[in-house]
Formats: C-alpha cells, structure tokens, sequence
C-alpha cells in the first residue's frame, strides 16, 4: 500500500474492506469474509437495525427465490449463517416445512438477515455514510461529517430506493405516495370511506402486493393499472431457471456488450414479474369478494400509462393515455409501484472523478465486480447491484449473492478463497 496516514487519520480502525450498505449483498460478502479469511470487514448502514423493504412487509408476502438461495449456501452448504442452521436454532425447522411454503415468507427472510447480522463483527446500523473520500492510499469513510474508519478496499452495496412518477409531484403526500408508505398511510385511509377508489399505479410485484394489502383492509374499488398490453407473470420453468446460475454468467461475460444487453433485456420476464402464486392469491380472493358484493373490488386496467395527475375538487384526476385515447380517471389515492432505481453512492467528487466510464456515461465494472478506476491496482471499488448489463440480470437479484460475494472475496484477496462451479449443465449456451 502506497501512502502514510495524514494525521487527522490516527487512530481510527483500519480494515481490510468497508461496505457502504448492509443489505443481503454485503451481508453476504461479510458472511464469506467471517468464514474464508482472517482480514476484516466494516459494514456501514444507515437503519436503525438489519431490515429489508420492511414498508413492503405485508402478511402473506412471499419470496420470489428458494430458501437455499440464502448468503451462503450454493459456495458453503457448512456455513453456520445458513438459512438452515437459523432454522434449527431459533426452532422453527419442523414447523416451516410442515407449513409446505413453495417460497417463503418475506418476513422470515428479513428475520434471518436480523439473525446473521447479529452473529457477525463491524455491522454499524445507524450510520448513515456521508462520504467515502481517498487520502494517503486508503478510503475514509465519514458519516455525521467525521471521518469513522478507514479501509483498503471498498465496496458499494446500497441497493436501490423506490421509482417516483414526476406527473404526480405536486399532489398533497397523502393522497399520492409510493408503495413503501402505504403501510403508513392505511390508518389514514380506514379512517374514511372504504369505498373511495384507490389507483395502485405499477404491474409489477410490489403493486400486486398494495392490491392484495387494499383487499385485506376492505377498500372495495380498486383500480391497478399497469402500462403493458398486460400483467407479466415470472416464467419459472427449468430453462428459465437455468438463467440464474454461475454458467450462464459466465457465458454472458464473454459477449459484446450490445449483445449482453440484448440478451439481458430478453430475459426480464424470467425474474422482474409478478409471481404466479400472487396472481392467483389474487384472483380468488377478487372472487371470493364477488361473491359476497356481486362486484369484483379490483379492476386491472393493463394498456394504460398514467402520465400526471392533479388534485381537482378534492379528486385525484389521473391523467391515463391508452393505446388510442387519453382518459381521465378520479380516485381518491394513488399508490406508485412502478420500480426501483439505484440509490445515489456517497462517493466524493474527486474521487468520483477518477472512475472510467462508458461512451454512455456508465461506470466500468468488470467481471469480478471491480470498478475500473486509477487506484484500482491497489485499492479496490466493487459495485454490487450496478452491473446487469456485464454481468447478467441475477446482479439485480437475490439469487446468487453467495456467488457474487465469492468472486468479490477471491479478486480482493487475488487467489481462490471459494471455488465457483457449475460445469455440469444440460444447456450450452451459443
């Protein structure tokens, strides 16, 4: 390491690598860590305490991936952060798999990221990272405007925050807000008349999700609107999953880059959709309510984009273009689900200037993860969730964090920590 510490530097923990995020990526890379090298590890987050999309925790959400798919297991079947062995521990082993979940509950995924969190060195929850900043051959990261720790590699886990809709900007916050508040906004709306029409605006997974949560709680007009000619369920047949493995990563590394992103966008379906077992929830409770009413509570309107809206006589008037006409439709809240985007990475300007990016202006990950910059021969820059183009659409998944932590483990460590293979394939891919 080139470089000594500039004295306002001293004393502060060293380590060998700090994450900036402590989701299920770098909890993953840190599981790895506490099992596959003696170096150390800071995981800096700005919650309070481990969670997970807790805004969207509502009963009876399910994963979209099998519990083997947890930190550790497709690299380290033994590892005591598995899944599993938080199953024996905390008792519940027998009654999960006498409950037969095809997927599990998103609130027991959440708890076993609480669990493993606990079990590991140098997870600071409550530590919002102002900055990273590069001085003396070293990161340094500050948060409350102070320098905390330094460390020689870095590693960018933030995840993503949800999507605005900039056409409804201007309406009042509690008529029209994101998905991850409508748990907060539910008392709010019981409090009135149920029958008020609620627009939850996205088809995907989360906004099925808000359907199904407006169901539970009574509302009895609810309009779902998605701007596709319909509302896509995950194609999860074998070869679909055959996707989400280190092979087909591999294979895909070594294309163009147009053609990644060809092959890449082909394959959205396979892992951004609705899972089937929601639609299905859903469909037979909307009939079980026909039942009862003699009107189904939840209409889905596939084929409209809401562009804007605004608040006209106590209404929310969405704007609403169809394939030939505009429209006007008057609720009385408005749910966005319409996505994710990446959250912005605290990383100083200076610093920021020294990364290489693209003809398109995206920054240069390779396919160990590493960020292409000018200190990279020594100190290191991954980017965990930012690569989907270079490195397949399970970067922007669940389904292969292990994998994903092992490689990073092995390029900052430069031999192989963990062995990743999966040779034995029945698909060959061109």
């Amino acid at each position: 390491m080139t470089g000594s510490p500039a004295p306002h530097l001293d004393g502060l923990p060293h380590y060998f690598a700090a994450g900036i995020g402590a989701g299920p990526a770098n909890l993953s890379l840190a599981a790895l860590f506490r099992s596959g090298t003696s170096e150390s590890i800071a995981l800096f987050d700005r919650q309070p305490a481990a969670g997970w999309h807790e805004g969207l925790l509502h009963s009876g959400v399910r994963m979209q991936t099998s519990w083997m798919k947890d930190l550790v297991s497709v690299v380290d079947p033994t590892h005591e952060l598995s899944f599993l062995n938080y199953l024996v521990r905390n008792g519940r082993l027998f009654s999960l798999i006498n409950a037969q979940f095809d997927v599990i509950p998103r609130r027991e995924y959440m708890r076993y990221l609480a669990w493993a969190a606990d079990h590991m060195d140098d997870v600071h929850y409550g530590h919002e990272v102002d900055v990273v900043t590069f001085e003396a051959g070293r990161f340094v990261v500050h948060c409350d405007e102070k320098p905390v720790a330094t460390a020689r590699h870095l590693v960018v886990g933030v995840g993503t925050q949800p999507a605005r809709l900039p056409g409804l900007a201007t309406l009042p916050a509690e008529r029209s807000f994101v998905a991850d508040d409508l748990h907060r906004r539910l008392p709010q709306m019981t409090e009135g008349d149920k029958a008020v029409p609620v627009a939850v605006i996205g088809g995907g997974q989360t906004g099925c999700e808000c359907v199904l949560r407006l169901l539970d709680e009574g509302f009895t007009d609810i309009r779902w609107y998605d701007r596709s000619t319909w509302f896509h369920t995950i194609d999860d047949s074998p070869i679909a999953n055959d996707v989400y493995r280190p092979s087909h990563v591999q294979f895909l590394q070594g294309l163009s880059r147009p053609t990644r992103r060809r092959l890449v966008e082909e394959m959205q379906h396979t892992g951004i959709a609705l899972t089937p077992g929601a639609m299905r929830t859903l469909y037979q409770a909307n009939y079980d309510r026909m039942l009862v009413t003699g009107e189904f509570p939840v209409t889905l309107l596939p084929g409209r984009e809401v562009s804007g809206g605004a608040l006209v006589d106590g209404e929310v008037a969405l704007d609403v273009v169809s394939a030939e006409k505009r429209e006007q439709h008057r609720v009385g809240y408005a749910v966005v689900a319409i996505g994710r985007v990446n959250t912005p990475v605290p990383l100083a300007p200076e610093l920021v200037a020294q990364i290489d990016v693209d003809t398109d202006g995206e920054v240069l990950v390779g396919d160990d993860y590493a960020v292409t910059w000018k200190g990279m021969a020594e100190n290191g820059i991954y980017a965990l969730n930012r690569s989907m183009y270079v490195n397949g659409i399970t970067d922007n998944n669940l389904t292969l964090l292990p994998v994903r932590a092992a490689t990073v483990l092995n390029s900052m460590l430069g031999r192989e920590v963990y062995t990743v293979s999966d040779d034995l394939s029945p698909v060959r891919w061109g």
